[in-house]
């Protein structure tokens, strides 16, 4: 069973603050069903990464990178571009001194 958008962006807020991250939900969208869109920002490198949640052929929720863009900036146009089609959605900002994006999922870096 997926828990509902809010308790999942709680949640993923929770693991930051526990691992000693820092996050916010920058943008919210629907309580229940929303997609969300996650930033993860080193502030000792200043590189930034977003991560969009995808389905895999096998059903399986995994993580990947929408954009390869290099800088905030170019980042955030991705996000407002995303925002304008889906009204319903969460931009949740993750800072960590080591880049790390507390999602438990599979992530596809690549």
């Amino acid at each position: 069973m997926k828990f509902s958008t809010d308790i999942w962006v709680a949640a993923l807020i929770r693991r930051a603050e526990l691992g000693g991250g820092y996050a916010v939900v920058v943008r919210k969208g629907d309580a229940r069903a929303g997609s969300v869109l996650v930033k993860v920002i080193n502030r000792t490198d200043n590189s930034v990464r977003l991560y969009a949640e995808a389905t895999r052929a096998d059903g399986e929720t995994i993580w990947m990178r929408p954009s390869r863009a290099e800088t905030e900036a170019e980042l955030d146009a991705y996000v407002e571009r995303a925002r304008r089609i889906d009204p319903d959605l969460w931009v949740v900002e993750v800072e960590d001194r080591q880049g790390r994006s507390f999602l438990t999922e599979d992530v596809e870096d690549d």
